[in-house]
């Protein structure tokens, strides 16, 4: 009895019999997608995850069950059902054959043969020993997942479940960490949603109700009776720009749209008022700080601009800006929005506004482990209830890996020699500029045009493409650079998108981010687009400033990992040596703790701070300043000198060399260079096959080439980085069969034109002219494109293209459909013969094949 059979006639009949799927609120889930699979080249992914059932109960999955075929032991499938569990946070794992059930406490650690399944009531107790009304109450509120349309996924539900948990425990102070590119957007929405429907406030969060019994009817959202659980919950999302606040804005359009509000100054200086009329509010720190009251009133409400030197002084003295205008506990829980940069920090106005807020139940969402640049961040938060990595993400195939290319110039620093002109400002001879004073004390426009025609031809110039410059004119030069290289005749190929740019630049970002359109292509900025930025189908990310910390690292990628159709990675361009970045341990390792002040010792530091000095130009604390920042140093006063503007002397140009080096990123987490690869790939082909007699074979067959490449790409080679490897032994006119032959054997690459030209030999006496023919054309494919025409897959559009859509044509000339076949795959095998081998060896093939 095979595993189908064994299932169909004894697991479901025990699991209906204990109640699941006929309990109100059970519900089995068969052959559960944990996770598809890390993305290893056109078309192939790593090996999916797929649970065998899924118990799930109140809305919240309890245990996994692995199930195997009746002659198999009981105890097979118990790695699998614990990997499982692990994975996706359940308590109850569960192995079968049909004949017995194996059970295993991932808490406890206890494994026994149990009599049955334990009923959903069961279940539920054994899982939550102690009892909580508002976890109970939580847990009846379901996703809101479109119909089914939009399904969560498994580290999204532990996070919301995490939170839901914490705030059930009355935690105050709450923290996830999960990487860009996951959703957190998504799983604030479903906390919210949860909230919002469940009734959860402040003031009825102390209530305890008799065995969770909330006089809730779980069909109709929702009908209460209890006077203190009527008022809808006041949530606020406090991002720190406007397009991060738009975002969630849309993102929660679910709401009914009454409860919906954007605090934006403009409706607030036309109405006179801050709104308070609504459940789920959405606004920028910097609209907060703007207000009447705080001299801030006529201050553009930007995405970059800094309110380091104001004060927001005791809360309980009034604040100023709008957030002071509703009361402490006006809101029930605040959602922050990346609250990494800078939020949480004891100097920081943001931080003023979360102290004002105190009441109210505060969650952090941030994409980084705890680290020296982001310490105020979980000292104010405490440990994330849940951490989801970029390494995580990629391996699980919910984000799309990627590749570096690292860019050096012989112009990557310089030193001012009397050939060349200065055109403007002023040099310091003999002083070396390197790459953090390029574009913001020294300007050398052939550097830039040398940088960019680099990228250019490296790029597919018809890929959505973010390039990351030092400054805002810095970002114009090269949008303009651009634009002058591109192949592209739309003139808006490529536009800038920085805070200059204002409302034309946010179209511009809104046109780039909407995959049915193709312009603009390109997009340049300094700062803004560094997060946040929501466009699936970037395919290059190009650094051309440094950059600063782990976190901005991080982010930057980020805008590159979101999946998309037909993305199987994408590609940084750096020719700013942040690659250093991959070899840190910060990179994606575990948390570190901060080091102790190094004055008193502490962490957190207790060290007396004296106040603010009042500032240096106005004399006033705070200062009264304009606060516009210097778009080049970034300082209000501006600090910098004029840019010196350097012309290079004539012939300099023609002589700045490049070289570049590719490396890939590896499932442990860290890159691996080429060098790397090619060692790594050596080490693990003896798997595969064990000699060149046996790789050969396999290569002759579609079916077994592909399954070898998919073996390969599970281990973390795919098709894309051996195309990669191909390039680098300069075998790129040849077959993949040649890399893998030059890696295990030491052979030399053989041309596809080659390799097709010899095979023709033998083609010739045994196909008749029309199979020649249509052999002669799938050949002419394969010599353009690659091994990819060979695929079984290709043979039907291969067909339609030779004979004009006419697949009765096709048959009329080389038989029916199974006849075709055979010629498609027969004629394989010659591609990948030795050369040299005589009549008889081929026979041997033949005879092995």
């Amino acid at each position: 009895m095979n595993e189908a059979e064994t299932r169909a006639d004894y697991i479901d009949p025990a699991l209906k019999s204990a109640g699941w799927g006929v309990v109100v609120g059970s519900r089995i889930r068969r052959e559960y997608s944990i996770a598809p699979g890390r993305i290893a080249g056109v078309g192939r992914s790593g090996k999916a995850l797929t649970a065998d059932y899924i118990l799930e109960y109140r809305n919240t999955k309890l245990a996994v069950i692995e199930a195997k075929a009746w002659d198999q032991p009981l105890t097979e499938g118990v790695a699998q059902a614990k990997n499982y569990a692990g994975k996706m946070a359940v308590r109850f794992a569960y192995s079968t054959n049909g004949q017995g059930i194996y059970g295993i406490d991932m808490e406890t650690g206890r494994e026994v043969e149990e009599q049955r399944y334990p009923t959903p009531d069961e279940l539920w107790k054994l899982t939550f020993s102690e009892s909580n009304a508002w976890r109970d109450r939580f847990a009846d509120i379901p996703f809101e997942d479109k119909g089914g349309s939009h399904p969560s996924r498994y580290y999204q539900d532990i996070a919301v479940e995490r939170v839901m948990e914490a705030i059930a425990e009355k935690q105050k102070r709450i923290l996830l960490t999960l990487a860009t590119g996951t959703g957190k957007t998504f799983i604030a929405f479903q906390i919210a949603w949860k909230l919002f429907y469940s009734r959860w406030n402040l003031n009825n969060a102390q209530l305890t109700i008799d065995n969770g019994k909330l006089g809730f009817d779980n069909s109709q959202l929702p009908i209460v009776n209890y006077p203190l659980l009527n008022r809808r919950p006041r949530i606020l999302f406090l991002a720190d720009r406007n397009i991060l606040a738009d975002q969630a804005y849309n993102a929660f359009a679910a709401f009914p749209e009454d409860a919906m509000v954007r605090i934006a100054p403009a409706d607030i200086r036309k109405k006179g008022k801050v709104p308070k009329n609504g459940s789920i509010f959405f606004t920028i720190f910097q609209t907060f700080m703007a207000g009447n009251n705080s001299g801030n009133a006529n201050l553009p409400i930007g995405d970059v601009y800094c309110f380091a030197n104001q004060e927001i002084g005791d809360p309980r003295d009034g604040p100023e800006g709008y957030f002071g205008e509703y009361p402490p506990d006006f809101f029930d829980f605040i959602i922050i929005d990346e609250c990494h940069r800078g939020g949480a920090n004891d100097e920081s106005n943001w931080r003023g506004i979360l102290d004002y807020f105190n009441p109210a139940v505060q969650l952090g969402l941030t994409v980084t482990p705890k680290r020296r640049d982001n310490a105020d961040t979980y000292l104010y938060f405490g440990e994330p209830v849940y951490v989801y990595s970029l390494k995580e993400g990629i391996n699980d195939g919910f984000l799309t890996p990627f590749r570096v290319k690292q860019i050096s110039t012989t112009l990557d620093d310089y030193i001012y020699t009397p050939d060349d002109t200065l055109v403007e400002g002023a040099i310091e001879a003999g002083k070396r500029y390197e790459e953090a004073d390029f574009n913001r004390i020294i300007e050398i426009k052939e550097r830039e045009k040398k940088r960019v025609s680099i990228f250019m031809k490296e790029i597919n110039q018809n890929e959505k493409t973010l390039v990351f410059c030092a400054t805002q004119d810095h970002a114009l030069a090269v949008r303009d650079l651009i634009n002058q290289i591109s192949k592209s005749k739309d003139p808006n190929y490529c536009q800038r998108v920085t805070a200059n740019d204002g409302a034309l630049g946010e179209e511009h970002l809104r046109e780039f981010q909407d995959n049915e359109k193709t312009i603009p292509t390109v997009l340049t900025t300094s700062q803004k687009l560094s997060t946040g930025v929501d466009a699936r189908n970037i395919r290059n990310i190009v650094l051309m400033r440094p950059i600063n910390s782990m976190i901005e690292f991080k982010q930057i990628i980020g805008r590159g990992t979101r999946l998309y159709d037909g993305k199987e990675y994408f590609t940084i361009y750096d020719f700013v040596k942040a690659y250093y970045y991959f070899s840190d341990p910060e990179w994606d390792g575990p948390p570190q703790e901060p080091e102790e002040c190094s004055k008193c010792g502490s962490y957190p530091c207790i060290c007396i701070k004296e106040p603010p000095a009042p500032c240096s130009v106005c004399g006033q604390r705070p200062c009264i300043c304009p606060k516009e920042p210097c778009s080049i140093c970034g300082q209000r006063p501006c600090r910098c000198k004029k840019r010196a503007k350097v012309k290079l002397a004539d012939g300099k140009e023609r002589t700045i060399q490049h070289m570049m080096m590719t490396s890939f990123w590896h499932p442990d987490g860290q890159p691996m260079s080429a060098q790397q690869f090619l060692e790594l790939l050596f080490g693990k082909l003896p798997e595969f096959f064990k000699d060149e007699e046996e790789l050969r074979r396999i290569w002759s067959m579609p079916d077994t080439r592909k399954k070898l490449m998919q073996g390969l790409a599970e281990k973390g080679f795919g098709g894309e980085q051996m195309k990669e490897m191909q390039m680098i032994i300069s075998a790129e006119n040849s077959d993949i069969f040649d890399m893998l032959a030059y890696v295990a054997y030491a052979l030399p690459p053989v041309a596809r034109e080659t390799r097709a030209a010899y095979a023709a030999g033998y083609i010739s006496t045994r196909f008749n002219a029309k199979q020649q023919a249509f052999i002669d054309f799938v050949l002419s494919h394969y010599i353009s494109v690659g091994v990819s025409e060979l695929d079984i897959e290709k043979l039907n559009p291969l067909l339609r293209l030779k004979y004009h859509d006419s697949i009765a044509d096709a048959v009329k000339d080389l038989g029916r459909p199974d006849e075709i076949g055979k010629v498609f795959i027969g004629f394989q095998k010659y591609l990948y013969q030795r050369q040299g081998y005589t009549r008889n060896d081929m026979d041997n093939m033949e005879m092995l094949l």
